[in-house]
């Protein structure tokens, strides 16, 4: 395929062109992205002043937090700055970066919730071998190989995006760069990158949900065997995990895992994976997390008493 181009920028379409839309969206998304920047920072910051850091769930939640910010902030910020000023073009350099971004981090994530489905399988159905088996070790080198996963997965992305050739067409149906849109625009026979696309993309989506649905089947299945609290606080846990696991995954799927083409439904999905399920993480692993808000309860108690303590000294 020729490396050629002579297109500088491109041109975002965003959600809508109606005016009143876009001044809607721009209210919600910045709501959204700011909930989501305290809500992971406050739980970021009371995982680690708490003694919950060195518990391997809390541990690969901290990391879940960093992702999610790290994330969204690829793609949220351009785009209520684009609601807001009315101007959608991206330079084709940061086009690129945006593409790199959006799937290095978003692979993380996906390694990161596969981890923590192992934590919680180990948790509960060898409870007597978790310390031994989940330990800061095998924790750290979990969190390594998700970040080697995902530059495995994000790098050939970015290779067949910079490859492809753009020699005209520079508007983009879609909120950010990815590559579908991208192949869109594209002057060539894309149907090879496509299937590429579909492989890499598609089917690590399609084996991460099947791979964590067969977990928590397997965890639930085995919760017959526990006292009715133990059900209650590992149904709990783990209906968090799952409600997570939905809310990023059947979006993806959606967009990722067909032939290489593009629908006006494909912007809604992205949300869900780009804005929504990252905005509802903190949510979903603290209201129904006792020992969570119980942390966060100490440590931002703890802090607003000492700080009126040395005002009053």
């Amino acid at each position: 395929m020729e490396s050629q181009r002579n297109v500088s920028e491109f041109i975002l379409l965003g959600l809508s062109s109606d005016k009143n839309i876009q001044i809607f969206c721009f209210v919600l998304f910045l709501f959204c992205y700011i909930s989501l920047l305290v809500g992971n920072l406050l739980i970021l910051v009371s995982i680690l002043s708490s003694i919950f850091f060195h518990q391997p769930m809390y541990y690969f939640l901290s990391h879940l937090a960093s992702l999610d910010i790290c994330y969204t902030s690829s793609v949220t910020p351009k785009l209520i700055g684009d609601l807001l000023l009315g101007t959608k073009s991206i330079s084709f350099g940061n086009c690129m970066l945006q593409v790199f971004t959006i799937h290095f981090f978003g692979s993380i994530e996906i390694f990161i919730l596969t981890a923590m489905a192992l934590d919680r399988y180990v948790a509960i159905c060898k409870p007597l071998h978790y310390m031994i088996i989940m330990n800061r070790t095998r924790c750290n080198l979990l969190v390594l190989a998700a970040w080697v996963g995902g530059a495995a997965h994000s790098l050939p992305q970015l290779f067949m995006a910079i490859l492809l050739p753009f020699c005209g067409p520079n508007e983009i149906d879609h909120y950010f760069c990815d590559i579908f849109p991208l192949l869109k625009v594209a002057c060539t026979d894309t149907h090879n990158t496509g299937i590429l696309v579909l492989v890499n993309s598609g089917m690590l989506v399609l084996a991460t949900f099947v791979l964590l649905f067969g977990s928590y089947v397997i965890i639930l299945s085995s919760l017959r065997n526990h006292s009715a609290e133990g059900r209650r606080k590992a149904l709990s846990t783990c209906g968090s995990h799952i409600t997570v696991v939905v809310l990023c995954f059947a979006p993806a799927i959606f967009v990722y895992l067909r032939p290489p083409t593009t629908f006006p439904e494909d912007k809604i999905f992205a949300l869900f994976y780009t804005i929504i399920a990252p905005m509802f993480n903190p949510l979903t692993y603290t209201l129904r997390n006792t020992e969570m808000k119980n942390a966060m309860r100490k440590v931002w108690c703890q802090g607003y008493f000492q700080k009126k303590l040395t005002i009053n000294w």
